[in-house]
């Protein structure tokens, strides 16, 4: 695949990207494409090596190594060095559902198991795939593909996030009828709501929607299921229900001074921030959300990056993020080898941009917040903070992060935004199913099975197996579809 010296012959080139004073100015993605010429050498980077790790989707030392959803990822890049791109196009989809949108906000697992990593970069696999589906819609090559023969059956997927969207697409596709029900405004889950537009801008979502809209998939908006309609209701009128309303449970910090006013949970807090956005057709930006306050970031993750660029977007006085484990080496360490996930550090654009704004990182490594202070009007002002360190659990014997006595520091904070992770999922939708759910909340199924403990219900993506990425959200939402299409019919083409 590729060109057999392609690694050698070419760098590792990908888009240019906006500086950060100029990228802050608006919530536009910032990324400029390479051209095509120039993608096509990225192609012919491919080494054509006789073990593709960067298709497996293993997991290796806990972590996902390779794309979940098996990308022919050689033949991909060998086609756009070839320069056949409708032939990469239709590859490419035989096995994803939406590269317009892992392209843009998967962390690249194919790419950090490349063998190309092994003592160089990695070939632009995620570049090329967003060449690729971009280059599609361009040329018109996207098209609804609306089943030719209906079944007769329904199933109603609740959810509209990815999982719930690829389900929905595959099962429309098959032949069923398929109503996806969201209880936002607007359908998207996460994608929408989640990720902010700079990441992920709304019309590639409303793109691939209205898409989906004309292959005959039906989009249900401002409806709660388990509060406007119980799952009885909805098992009487559909014969299938796929249960993919995400991980979205949000883990508290509960520390005195919580109740104060000013603290939120960093998905409701971006959420907000999009919907103002898109209500006004941008032309409104919500700047009293952060506009001149000192913001405190908890969490050290994707989101907490999201909430630190979306920040700095919003005008904040200052940015500063609390990260609970140590800062992650530079380099691989001796442990963590090829092709594993690589646990080095990573400055996303978030950091880089607080880095040219602040002039310094906005990460606390090590360290985490004992209490919330409010001002006289109840609004938080104040936070302390404390440093921790590693140390074994005498009772289980385990590893934990324990308070450094003596490091105690008061920090402004006018605005909290607590960006912990998820703890499953809500307990009001798997209720009105009745659905098992495990010790971590999230719905029980048999080992790699979709359905639930309830006859006709099935699950998937992060509601199924806790937070995770949006790719392994579109693998799951593939093979809740086969599995309820193979109840439905006795067997499944998809």
């Amino acid at each position: 695949m590729g060109k057999p010296t392609g690694f050698l012959d070419y760098k590792r080139e990908t888009a240019q990207v906006l500086p950060p004073k100029v990228r802050i100015t608006n919530f536009n993605e910032f990324r400029i494409p390479l051209s095509r010429e120039r993608q096509t050498l990225q192609g012919a980077r491919c080494m054509a090596c006789g073990v593709p790790f960067c298709q497996s989707g293993m997991m290796l030392g806990g972590m996902a190594s390779g794309c979940p959803l098996h990308n022919l990822v050689p033949e991909t890049n060998d086609l756009v060095y070839t320069g056949n791109w409708k032939q990469a196009y239709n590859r490419l989809s035989k096995t994803h559902s939406f590269p317009e949108f892992t392209s843009r906000v998967c962390p690249a697992l194919c790419e950090a198991a490349c063998t190309c990593n092994l003592d160089s970069e990695p070939v632009a696999t995620k570049e090329n795939e967003k060449a690729i589906i971009e280059t599609a819609f361009k040329e018109g090559w996207v098209q609804p593909q609306p089943p030719k023969v209906r079944t007769g059956k329904s199933i109603a997927v609740i959810g509209s996030g990815p999982s719930g969207l690829a389900a929905a697409q595959q099962l429309n596709r098959r032949g069923h009828s398929v109503t996806v029900y969201e209880r936002k405004d607007r359908p998207g889950g996460l994608l929408r709501y989640g990720i902010p537009n700079m990441k992920l801008e709304k019309s590639v979502v409303d793109r691939r929607i209205r898409l989906m809209e004309e292959e005959g998939v039906k989009f249900v908006t401002n409806v709660n299921i388990g509060v406007d309609i119980t799952g009885e209701e909805l098992l009487k009128m559909y014969d299938r229900v796929v249960l993919a309303c995400g991980a979205s449970n949000p883990r508290d910090i509960k520390v005195p001074g919580r109740e104060s006013r000013g603290i939120y949970f960093a998905v409701d807090f971006l959420g907000q921030v999009t919907k103002t956005l898109l209500d006004s057709d941008f032309a409104k930006v919500p700047y009293e959300m952060a506009k001149d306050k000192h913001v405190l970031v908890i969490g050290g993750g994707d989101t907490g990056n999201d909430c630190v660029g979306t920040s700095i977007r919003l005008g904040a006085k200052s940015v500063t993020q609390l990260e609970m484990m140590p800062m992650p080496p530079v380099e691989r360490t001796p442990s963590n080898p090829w092709p594993q996930w690589p646990r080095v550090l990573k400055t996303d654009y978030g950091q880089e941009e607080a880095i040219a704004v602040f002039g310094h990182d906005p990460r606390i490594y090590q360290t985490t917040v004992t209490e919330f202070i409010p001002d006289k009007d109840g609004n938080v002002c104040q936070a302390k903070i404390v440093k921790l360190k590693s140390e074994k659990d005498p009772k289980s014997g385990r590893m934990q992060m324990v308070p450094v006595a003596g490091t105690e520091e008061v920090i402004p904070a006018d605005v909290v935004l607590i960006a912990a992770g998820f703890l499953g999922s809500e307990k009001y939708v798997t209720d009105t199913f009745h659905v098992a759910v495990n010790a971590r909340t999230n719905v029980d199924t048999k080992p790699d099975e979709y359905a639930t403990s309830v006859p006709r219900v099935f699950t998937a993506g992060d509601m199924h197996r806790g937070q995770s990425l949006v790719v392994w959200a579109i693998r799951e939402g593939r093979e809740a579809a086969r599995a309820v299409d193979e109840s439905l019919m006795g067997y499944t083409n998809l």
